[in-house]
């Protein structure tokens, strides 16, 4: 296995966009790469392209006349096809859909055949993470569903358990849906509450289908949860059933709209907490997986300020080598973000946060909401994996 590391890029992925006004703006990704270009970091990986998924090659987790149908309206930008998710306010119809949505989802797959085949220790692609897409159906911006396709690919060519973790504010559910009832596959998802957002799903009693009892693990948060919540749900539930799980090779999506500046959630967590959840991502690969991590990005709408610093980091974190929270930012990436946003840019990569929490093993606080939630996850999801619940 090479020790290098991946990043699955070229400047043709940004050609996944639905307009000036909608929120998941490309922009975010292209200053992403400005920002970790400028702080060397694009430095200490491999950059390598991907080619689009074949239509038989997305046909592994959609159907084919949804597919066939994308293709249709890709090439018809001015129709509209509600009935499939497309032509809507979320999920609008733009020319070359497809072919852009392809090569997102081979992107991902890219990433996944390098760190599987030992090319790559470790690999990303920032651009994918469209954890919504359904078989059939576009959804929450995702046509389709490339961390699915991912995942797939890894089962086709040998692995025998892959875990899918999760920390986008909104559920999973693509990913969720398309593996509910396959045992080789666990899908953790830590999210603001179904109640409170988008897509309504990811109830702690969400385990998994007939024959992969415990499979689907779901966090759902209270919205207002901060690093110190955050980071207290995730300790109590992530590692460990991970670590029950015993996955050959670890996939993760990091939408970082969990931030407090998001503008479409209400979670409160810093860049630094954030960036602690990475280098908790990390360490169980290490621990867990010889090291095999395979990354995405997902969701982000704080698209000029938080999403190119925290993804940043996260780059960092995969080439092994972390940006120290106090690094000034770069001068040509403020002077570029201050042109797009007309706001003064931030000067560093902290948000001057210590994320810390209290360990769960230190107690349960009935009177919490974000314990009862912790708990309601604990109750239905250990069991099922053979965790005992004083874990």
């Amino acid at each position: 296995m090479s020790d290098r590391s991946s990043l699955v890029f070229d400047d043709r992925l940004t050609s996944y966009n639905f307009g000036q006004a909608h929120p998941m703006a490309p922009v975010r990704v292209e200053l992403t790469m400005q920002l970790a270009r400028e702080l060397g970091v694009i430095d200490l990986l491999d950059v390598v392209g991907a080619d689009p998924c074949t239509v038989d090659a997305l046909c592994a987790v959609h159907t084919d006349e949804y597919v066939e149908r994308v293709q249709e309206l890709s090439a018809d930008a001015t129709a509209a096809d509600p009935s499939v998710g497309l032509g809507t306010s979320d999920n609008p119809v733009f020319a070359g859909m497809h072919e852009a949505s392809a090569l997102i989802a081979g992107a991902s797959v890219e990433a996944a055949r390098r760190v599987w085949t030992g090319e790559a220790k470790r690999a990303a692609n920032i651009a994918g993470g469209l954890h919504h897409a359904m078989p059939g159906t576009a959804s929450g911006f995702c046509i389709y569903n490339d961390v699915a396709l991912a995942v797939q690919w890894l089962l086709d060519h040998g692995a025998e358990r892959v875990a899918y973790v999760d920390v986008d504010a909104h559920h999973g559910d693509g990913v969720q849906a398309i593996f509910y009832d396959d045992p080789r596959v666990l899908t953790v998802s830590i999210h603001e509450g179904p109640q409170t957002l988008f897509p309504g799903t990811g109830f702690a009693s969400e385990t998994g289908g007939p024959g992969a009892e415990g499979t689907s693990v779901n966090v759902a948060l209270p919205p207002g949860t901060s690093d110190a919540g955050w980071l207290r749900a995730f300790h109590a539930v992530v590692p460990a059933v991970v670590r029950a799980f015993g996955p050959d090779v670890l996939v993760t999506q990091h939408g970082c709209d969990s931030h407090m500046d998001d503008p479409l959630t209400n979670l409160m967590l810093s860049i630094d907490g954030q960036r602690a959840s990475y280098l908790a991502l990390e360490e169980l690969a290490e621990e867990l997986t010889e090291g095999r991590w395979v990354v995405t990005g997902g969701g982000g709408y704080a698209v000029t300020t938080v999403v190119p610093r925290i993804w940043t980091h996260l780059l960092a974190i995969l080439a092994g080598s972390p940006v120290e929270p106090e690094t000034a930012t770069t001068s040509g990436w403020r002077a570029e973000v201050e042109r797009l946003s007309g706001r003064s840019a931030p000067q560093s990569m902290t948000e001057g946060r210590a994320p810390s929490f209290r360990d769960w093993d230190l107690g349960y606080d009935p009177e919490s909401w974000l314990d009862r939630c912790v708990q309601a996850t604990r109750t239905e999801s250990f069991p099922l994996l053979g965790i005992d619940l004083t874990v």
